[in-house]
């Protein structure tokens, strides 16, 4: 079936990549050089500031620009076959799942619970900061993972400029009140874990 797909005959798929395994591996490299491709710029620019303190200003705006990145891949059409090639990933990992993880997943998540950290006041290595960036990050995927129930429930037939804008607006929300939550906990007197000044995400850096 594979080779029928690509038009190509049975035998060039252990030609070229060994094995169905083999070419399973390639499929999951493929998949994450195009994410990498999507988001490594703000990645990257974020990568740059671990060097200092960061004050929460900053820490919210490269938050926004890693979640609206990754929004813009989820919406686009083109991303649904490496959804379900790594939703399937994750309900039976395979080795295809620990080469996504390893070079992908977790740099990204790694990097997005530092400045969820900074804005939370918490350590980036608590079970809190992890469950606040898993939360925000889920609900950027859920466009992608439950499409048709999300499509469904908005009222939308496509994605264009509007709904990205409106996806933007949602994450901006949602990273602001992350942040006035925590402001109104500290004001209430409220216990939080880790310090209440600037952190530095150089100081956990070993963990990227």
């Amino acid at each position: 079936m594979l080779a029928a797909e690509a038009g190509v005959n049975l035998q060039a798929i252990p030609y070229h990549f060994g094995s169905k395994e083999g070419l399973f591996l390639a499929a999951a490299e493929y998949i994450g050089s195009r994410i990498l491709a999507t988001l490594g710029p703000a990645h990257d620019r974020a990568r740059a500031r671990l060097g200092g303190k960061i004050e929460p200003a900053a820490a919210r705006s490269m938050l926004i620009d890693l979640l609206t990145a990754l929004a813009g891949l989820m919406l686009d059409e083109s991303s649904a076959p490496i959804a379900r090639f790594i939703v399937r990933e994750q309900m039976e990992p395979s080795e295809a799942f620990e080469h996504l993880y390893s070079r992908v997943m977790e740099p990204k998540l790694e990097l997005a619970r530092k400045l969820v950290a900074v804005l939370i006041h918490a350590d980036p290595r608590s079970t809190r900061a992890r469950l606040r960036t898993l939360s925000l990050i889920g609900s950027v995927i859920f466009l992608r993972t439950a499409h048709a129930a999300a499509m469904r429930q908005l009222g939308w037939s496509a994605t264009g400029p509007r709904e990205f804008a409106a996806v933007r607006a949602l994450i901006q929300e949602n990273v602001a009140c992350l942040a006035d939550a925590q402001d109104k906990d500290i004001k209430r007197g409220l216990r939080v874990s880790g310090p209440r000044a600037n952190v530095s995400l150089a100081d956990t850096e070993d963990e990227l």
